[in-house]
């Protein structure tokens, strides 16, 4: 496993994972949230750059501090990007003292047995041992559950835990994300499926740990067992697509589980704002969930 000073951070630490990593279907509406329409960039390289300088201005914030976060989900491309010159995983760690972490997914498969899973990723094993070697920490891998089906929850807990897998042997710490959505008929159901397929892999990991990133449950505390679980590091939760104070009311609701929220952090951040608002709006935002998060 990578830095252990990082590890025992991720286990214990207070805060919440920022998820900064936008990819190529979502960067266009992240941009245009951001104050940034499609007609200010024409190709995917002004595009990234765009993005870029929008993560950019957001880690560089004296709002955005290891105080409140924890650590911060990056796309595969930052990694490759610099802020003050230094690697943005190392700037992350060394300058600020967040967790890097690195999305691995190549998007989602099309739909089959209520689920999504995830597409191929062709050069993972290159990408893992890119990742290791810039100080990155760990990974993110997400699929979606769409209703309470047990074969396409059981195939996409399977596929999350074999990539899970992978991931630990390169040295780096697995979230997998088998995300129920919101909008699922039998959201609760689908959750106690999920929760049984997962309990059952789980002992299959010796003495070694994966994190775990779920929507937010239906029933509140309904992941305690996870989040105590041995085999489990961290339980993080994604907004879904709820608003930021829904969200921070449903995460308080849970005590033990963190917030990893990428749009209800950023709502409200804009490129038309001066530095100062731009940095007030990220407090009071990363302090709301915070808040939510040591609850």
């Amino acid at each position: 496993m990578s830095d252990p000073q990082m590890l025992a951070r991720f286990e214990t630490g207070d805060g919440f994972i920022a998820a900064l990593d936008q990819s190529g279907g979502s960067t266009p509406k992240a941009l245009k949230s951001y104050g940034i329409d499609e007609s200010a960039y024409s190709t995917d390289a002004e595009m990234y750059d765009l993005i870029q300088a929008a993560r950019a201005r957001i880690i560089t914030s004296p709002a955005f501090t290891s105080d409140r976060i924890l650590g911060a989900i990056l796309f595969e491309a930052t990694l490759d990007r610099q802020i003050d010159g230094e690697g943005v995983a190392a700037y992350l760690w060394q300058r600020k003292g967040i967790i890097p972490f690195v999305k691995i997914d190549k998007g989602l498969a099309d739909h089959a047995d209520d689920v999504q899973l995830m597409r191929d990723i062709p050069g993972l094993d290159e990408l893992l041992t890119k990742a290791h070697g810039l100080g990155v920490f760990g990974t993110k891998e997400r699929s979606v559950i769409h209703a309470a089906n047990a074969a396409g929850i059981d195939a996409v807990v399977a596929q999350q835990f074999e990539l899970g897998r992978r991931v630990l042997d390169a040295g780096l710490m697995p979230i997998l994300e088998p995300e129920v959505s919101i909008g699922a008929p039998d959201k609760a159901e689908a959750e106690s499926l999920l929760k049984a397929a997962i309990l059952a892999r789980l002992g299959g990991l010796g003495e070694e740990e994966v994190a775990l990133k779920l929507s937010l449950p239906t029933v509140d505390g309904f992941y305690t067992d996870l989040i105590e679980h041995p085999n489990v590091a961290r339980v993080v939760a994604l907004s879904g697509g709820y608003s930021r104070d829904e969200a921070n009311d449903r995460l308080a609701r849970n005590p033990g589980l963190i917030a990893s929220f990428s749009r209800a952090l950023l709502d409200g951040l804009t490129a038309q704002q001066s530095d100062d608002e731009f940095d007030a709006a990220l407090a009071s935002a990363s302090e709301s969930i915070y808040a939510a998060s040591v609850a």
